[in-house]
């Protein structure tokens, strides 16, 4: 048995994306009008011509109705998915899977969120019943102690460390200020930064990433087909999706240094896509930026750095817009916020933006291959997608 992926089998030629941010006046219905008018009118297309649709969203409603009452879907299937904060991508996933089998011919992934007036943050619902091994701690506490842990295992001091996270939150946000559909569109200094009051561990509020609104959405069809809809579509050469046993918080050797699902999904990917060093093949990331801890151990679980030393990396600007390998360059969950249906598929706007050289002030040049990722849950109990995209 092996996976064997779909590489160079499936086309994005549409997309579409909502400003991101405290969305009081719109609803869910309003925010995916929004995004699906626009990736319809970048593939010029009328919404008849779509065959079958994917919907991302966790809290903000349930079944394929959310979207079909909408945007007025004429009797086409729509599909609901949800696996935490990966929801987006999910739904990317398989609307990809059932073009590359066949079944369709033009289909459509869609994620949205409406978390600002929903009284939560961060994933929604009631948790289930469990045998009571399960962490009870909120999402920054559990997340703050991968900073820790970092720093005890590479001999990093802890005042370092701090500066390190700093260093993060300052490139995303300063990738944000140039990306007019982000939450937050300003700078913010260092010194802000680091000075910002604590919300768990070595974790500030300039740590974490905030609460918002959206929606994204992209169309795909075959590759053979790509040009009856746009003259520069991007291709997709690997999908890859890792879920966890969830034994961290049993396993004795689990150190909160690495998330072993991104390293297996990262793996898979790779061998999709045919990359064999990530540091020098990948051009562009977006990556799952809940908090800074989780992008720093991310650069060394995607091969980006190697281990222990992410974080010299960081210092030396190698993941800044202007660096040989940017990270999150639309500015991320730090500046976008993260409506959890929606953020996978945000992610792959950038892509989209970024390989058609339509970033504006962010944009890249002549990028090769482009990953994104979402990490869904916790250190030790979480699921990890990740894609690689290019022309």
């Amino acid at each position: 048995m092996a996976s064997h992926g779909i590489c160079d089998r499936v086309a994005i030629v549409g997309m579409g994306c909502t400003p991101f941010g405290e969305h009081w006046d719109k609803g869910v219905a309003d925010l995916l009008v929004e995004s699906t008018t626009e990736a319809f009118q970048s593939a010029q297309i009328e919404p008849d011509a779509i065959d079958a649709y994917w919907l991302g969203v966790v809290g903000s409603g349930s079944s394929g109705l959310v979207l079909s009452e909408a945007i007025k879907v004429p009797y086409k299937p729509v599909t609901r998915t949800e696996n935490m904060c990966a929801t987006a991508s999910e739904a990317m996933r398989n609307a990809a899977y059932a073009l590359a089998s066949g079944a369709y011919d033009l289909v459509m992934a869609v994620g949205v969120e409406k978390l600002k007036d929903s009284g939560f943050s961060g994933l929604t619902g009631q948790r289930p019943p469990s045998d009571g091994t399960a962490s009870n701690m909120t999402a920054p506490a559990t997340f703050s102690l991968l900073a820790p842990a970092y720093a005890k295992k590479y001999g990093v001091d802890e005042d370092t460390l701090k500066q390190v996270l700093t260093r993060i939150a300052y490139k995303n946000h300063k990738n944000g200020a140039k990306n007019p559909k982000a939450q937050y569109k300003k700078e913010v200094s260092m010194e802000k930064i680091a000075a910002s009051p604590r919300v768990a561990g070595m974790l500030g509020i300039f740590d974490c990433s905030g609460v918002s609104d959206g929606s994204a959405c992209a169309i795909m069809c075959r590759a053979e087909d790509a040009h009856h809809y746009s003259d520069n579509p991007i291709f997709i050469k690997a999908l890859s999706f890792a879920v966890g046993p969830a034994e961290g918080y049993l396993s004795q050797d689990y150190d909160f240094t690495t998330f072993p699902e991104v390293v297996a999904s990262a793996e898979e990917a790779y061998k999709q896509a045919g990359v064999t060093d990530a540091r020098e093949q990948i051009s562009m990331a977006e990556v799952h930026d809940c908090f800074t801890a989780t992008e720093l151990v991310l650069m060394e679980d995607m091969g980006f750095s190697p281990r222990g030393q992410g974080w010299k990396d960081v210092m030396e600007g190698r993941f800044d817009l202007e660096g040989p390998q940017p990270v999150n360059p639309d500015g991320g969950l730090k500046s976008f916020g993260h409506p959890i249906g929606a953020s996978g598929l945000r992610m792959m706007y950038e892509m989209w933006l970024q390989f058609r050289g339509e970033a504006g002030e962010r944009q890249i040049e002549n990028p090769q291959l482009g990953l994104t990722h979402n990490l869904g849950g916790a250190p030790g109990r979480c699921v990890s997608f990740i894609s690689v995209v290019g022309k």
